[in-house]
C-alpha cells in the first residue's frame, strides 16, 4: 500500500502512466479492427457477444501476462539460430501471429472479391461461434505479448502497467460496437481494414525477424489511408444527395 501511494504522489509515474496509456490504446487498434471484421462475420445476434468476450479474453490474457512479468521478459531470450539470425518464444509468436493474420486477411479479401455462391444470400454466421472466439484469442494472445513488452519498456511499475492495461481494453470495449457497425455500413472500408490487417501482419513478421519497424510510421500511414477513405465516402454522399434532388 506505501509503495502505491509513492506512486501516486509521485509526477513521473503519472506521466508514464499517461503516456503507456496512449500507447496501449493505440496498440489496441489493431486487435479491434480484427475483432470487429471477424465478428461481423457472425449471426447478428451473436456478435455483440462474441465481441464482448474476445475484448474479455484481451484484458485477461494481458492481466495474467502482467502478472508473470519475469517470464515474458525472458521470452525475449534467444533460443536458437539460423542462418546467424536468433530467434527467441516472442520472435516466433509475432511471426506466428504475422502469418495468421495474412492468411486471414487474404482470405477475407478474397471472399469480398469472388464470394462463395452458396454463401450470397446469408445475412451473417459464415463462420461459427467457436471459431470466432478461437481465431480472436490466437490474436489476443500475439497482440498481448507485444502490448505487454512494449509496457515494461516504459515503466518498471507493474500496477502502473495494469492501470493502463485497463483503461485501453475499457476503450476498446467501449469503441467495439460503432466501429463495428460502421464497417458494416460502408463496404469498402473492410478491404481498407483488411489491408491494414495485411501491413501489420508484414510488420509482425519483420519483428519477428529483427527488423525494428518504426509504429509511427505504421500508424501515418493507416491514419493517410483512413482521411483517403473519409473524402471518398463524403464525396459518394455528395454525388447520392445530387442525383437524389
Amino acid at each position: 500500500m506505501n509503495d502505491l501511494m509513492q506512486l501516486a504522489a509521485d509526477p513521473a509515474a503519472w506521466a508514464a502512466l499517461a503516456t503507456l496509456v496512449v500507447m496501449e490504446v493505440v496498440l489496441g487498434v489493431d486487435n479491434l479492427i480484427f475483432i470487429s471484421i471477424l465478428t461481423n462475420k457472425l449471426p447478428a445476434e451473436r456478435q455483440a457477444s462474441a465481441r464482448r468476450i474476445g475484448i474479455g479474453l484481451a484484458l485477461v490474457l494481458r492481466l495474467a501476462l502482467l502478472g508473470a512479468v519475469a517470464f515474458i521478459v525472458h521470452l525475449t531470450e534467444p533460443v536458437f539460430s539460423v542462418a546467424g539470425q536468433a530467434f527467441s518464444w516472442r520472435d516466433i509468436i509475432l511471426v506466428a501471429g504475422g502469418l495468421f493474420l495474412l492468411w486471414k486477411a487474404t482470405k477475407e479479401i478474397h471472399h469480398a472479391v469472388d464470394p462463395d455462391p452458396g454463401e450470397t444470400g446469408a445475412k451473417g454466421g459464415s463462420i461459427g461461434f467457436g471459431a470466432a472466439i478461437g481465431q480472436i484469442l490466437l490474436l489476443d494472445l500475439v497482440f498481448s505479448i507485444d502490448s505487454i513488452i512494449t509496457a515494461i519498456g516504459m515503466t518498471e511499475h507493474v500496477p502502473i502497467m495494469m492501470i493502463a492495461v485497463i483503461a485501453a481494453v475499457t476503450v476498446m470495449l467501449i469503441a467495439a460496437d460503432p466501429l463495428s457497425a460502421f464497417i458494416a455500413r460502408n463496404p469498402t472500408v473492410v478491404m481498407l481494414a483488411l489491408g491494414f490487417l495485411i501491413m501489420i501482419g508484414m510488420t509482425l513478421i519483420a519483428e519477428g525477424f529483427g527488423a525494428h519497424v518504426p509504429k509511427g510510421y505504421i500508424y501515418t500511414a493507416m491514419a493517410f489511408s483512413a482521411a483517403v477513405e473519409g473524402l471518398n465516402m463524403m464525396a459518394r454522399r455528395r454525388r447520392r444527395a445530387a442525383r437524389s434532388i
